[in-house]
């Protein structure tokens, strides 16, 4: 039976430019966005012909290409050059893998899982069908099903239903040269897998590992008892099985230990895992693990492991009900043959492989790395050289409601960078990091985005707004903010303006009276207004930080906070008196910089000449104009 798929079809699509639409405007705040993006900063964006229900990405990291799989099509797309190429598959592909040197897609079928092995491109041709096989616990039976792949060293791992209902859910390795094995039906209770990641050991290869993440079915059925919690396994990487007599194709190296992230003094915990990122750092025990947890009440959370952290516990932990000896070799010992094993380590495993102790991180031993209001959904995290010459680590975080947040990890501290707006309320489905190249892609039903992320032009008016940005993409050279470049300003840790000093074109001037630092040359926002007496008239300043503080100022008069509507902060007269006109100023501060925003004149009209009728009907037309602007603001202002 030839395969469903026919990659055959070759599209060049043109990608246009978008905007992103500025709303849900929140207040001024240290726990908020600094920046949220509104202009042109999305310089790729993909349409789907039609609104997808599942859509799954794959990054080939080593050619700079990116697979986008989704009802009925393949889409193959160069992140630098936009060729794209397109083929109906009549099924939703849910599993994209490199898999021994081709690309390997599966499908539900129609409720038959199937798999296909494709040719790689050759020149312009897009690729053609090698193999097909039964897709059966690789691909759900449909996308609403869990799922989990993942490739190591020409083995595919995988977790899907063997049955249509959904049951026998399990991770196994499924196909490669290793052999196929499989989990026994007690470890796990209605799993949701979540991650997979392989830890390479370069001067241990025999004990490298796979490690899994899942939530599950708690077995603890008391009332205070949460009923859902989340675990972390791990297999051999070298792992072929028990003897044919006992853990035939069985996981001879299967654990588990229960994942924790909360408060554990107030024994209070964030147990829904929602998603998982691993850094991988050059020595294995470095690495670290991002989990990103929600819970009842609304909240979501970012816990930080480290390897060391998580290999301490399966190899010191006593096992979950067992209080034997334990045999030699310890149950989850990497060995070069698996079927040669005793029973009594075999018997640990089939019936003990819980660790009796839970896993809590000593990078953030008493609370959540970050905890946060915002309902997040997805997670990556980039490791970024900057200007410095130190490595920061980025979060970037996706919204139910299709914003990314892009934050800086500062100790035991996090900085939100910025707000990016992708889609109008719909949550991500899918998202994928190009560290290589700096790129985030996120996937949504509607639309596929290819987010850059160095957005060093949002930061481009002076060197103290490149520096307050606190972005390790970005440093100032010569005249404006740029990708870094080492040797470019930045004070991340510090955040403070006086490196600025030493820019190549940043003149500085003191305010005596205040005693900061002030740059009168950037960009202001001027008007002047003539506005008759007794009329109400509001001034306003746009926002351009939301981590500073805004302050109106009357020039020989009184300072006054402003009150922020939306994306703006005003200052409203309620009726123009004689001492009210002149200068009026608003000042942005943040970290000891002051910066001028806008500035507004004020003049009182000339007496009409009574000979003149023209001239008395002008001066009205203006007294109406600005009336009636000003008593719209404040019914606006009034109503939000």
């Amino acid at each position: 039976m030839m395969p469903l798929i026919d990659l055959s079809i070759v599209l060049l699509l043109n990608f246009h430019l978008t905007r992103v639409i500025l709303t849900d405007i929140p207040n001024l705040g240290q726990d908020k966005p600094r920046l949220f993006l509104n202009g042109d900063t999305i310089p790729i964006q993909l349409q789907h012909p039609t609104d997808q229900n599942f859509t799954v990405l794959f990054l080939q990291d080593t050619k700079d290409v990116l697979y986008l799989g989704g009802t009925d099509f393949v889409l193959k797309i160069d992140v630098d050059s936009n060729y794209v190429m397109e083929g109906p598959c009549r099924n939703v592909i849910t599993v994209i893998e490199e898999f021994q040197d081709s690309l390997f897609v599966c499908g539900t079928n129609g409720y038959k899982p199937q798999c296909w092995k494709l040719y790689s491109q050759v020149g312009n041709r897009s690729s053609e069908i090698v193999e097909s096989y039964d897709g059966t616990g690789i691909s759900p039976y449909v996308y609403t099903q869990n799922r989990l792949s993942l490739t190591v060293e020409g083995d595919l791992y995988a977790a899907a239903p063997l049955e249509y209902d959904g049951s026998s859910l399990q991770f196994r390795r499924k196909a490669g040269s290793r052999t196929n094995v499989w989990m026994y039906d007690n470890w796990v209770s209605e799993p949701t897998f979540v991650a997979a990641s392989w830890v390479r050991r370069k001067e241990d290869r025999e004990n490298e590992k796979i490690y899994i993440f899942f939530r599950e079915k708690n077995s603890d059925s008391s009332p205070e008892a949460d009923p859902w919690v989340t675990r972390v396994a791990r297999v051999c990487k070298v792992d072929e099985g028990g003897s044919k007599r006992f853990f035939q194709n069985t996981w001879t190296s299967f654990l588990k230990a229960r994942l924790v992230c909360g408060y554990p003094k107030e024994s209070l915990y964030f147990n829904h895992l929602l998603d998982v990122y691993v850094l991988h750092a050059d020595n294995w025990r470095d690495s670290r693990v991002y989990a990103l947890f929600t819970s009842s009440w609304n909240s979501t959370a970012v816990c930080v492991y480290s390897m060391a952290d998580i290999d301490d516990v399966f190899e010191k932990s006593n096992f979950k009900g067992y209080e034997g000896d334990i045999p030699d070799p310890r149950p989850g010992t990497c060995v070069k043959n698996s079927r040669g094993l005793p029973y009594a380590t075999l018997n640990v495993v089939k019936d003990h492989s819980e660790m009796s102790e839970w896993l809590h991180s000593s990078i953030h031993p008493l609370a959540p790395f970050y905890v946060s209001s915002y309902n997040y959904t997805k997670l990556a995290v980039d490791r970024v050289r900057a200007a410095d010459q130190h490595t920061y680590n980025v979060l970037l975080l996706a919204t139910d409601t299709g914003k990314i947040h892009k934050c800086l990890e500062l100790g035991s501290d996090t900085f939100i960078i910025s707000e990016t707006h992708l889609s109008n309320h719909s949550s991500v489905q899918s998202m994928i990091l190009s560290s290589k190249k700096k790129k985030l892609i996120v996937s949504f039903a509607e639309e596929v985005f290819i987010l850059d992320l160095p957005q060093c032009h949002h930061y481009n008016s002076s060197c103290a707004e490149c520096v307050l940005s606190r972005d390790p993409y970005c440093a100032w050279t010569q005249n404006r903010c740029t990708s870094t470049i080492m040797g470019g300003i930045q004070n991340i840790i510090e955040q403070t303006t006086g490196v600025c000093t030493t820019a190549f074109d940043e003149p500085k001037t003191l305010d005596k009276n205040r005693q900061e630092t002030v740059r009168p040359t950037q960009a202001v926002s001027r008007a002047a207004h003539v506005v008759p007496l007794g009329v109400p008239f509001y001034l306003s300043c746009p926002i351009d930080s939301y981590h500073a503080t805004y302050v109106w100022k009357h020039v020989g008069g009184d300072t006054s906070s402003c009150q922020q509507m939306g994306s703006q902060c005003l200052h409203l007269i309620p009726a123009l008196k004689s001492g009210s006109y002149g200068r009026h100023q608003c000042f942005s501060q943040e970290r000891g910089y002051t910066r001028l925003v806008a500035e507004y004149l004020l003049t009182m009209p000339p007496a009409p000449d009574p000979r003149n009728h023209s001239e008395r009907i002008s001066v009205w037309r203006v007294d109406w104009v600005v009336l009636i602007s000003a008593t719209a603001v404040v019914v606006a202002w009034l109503g939000d």
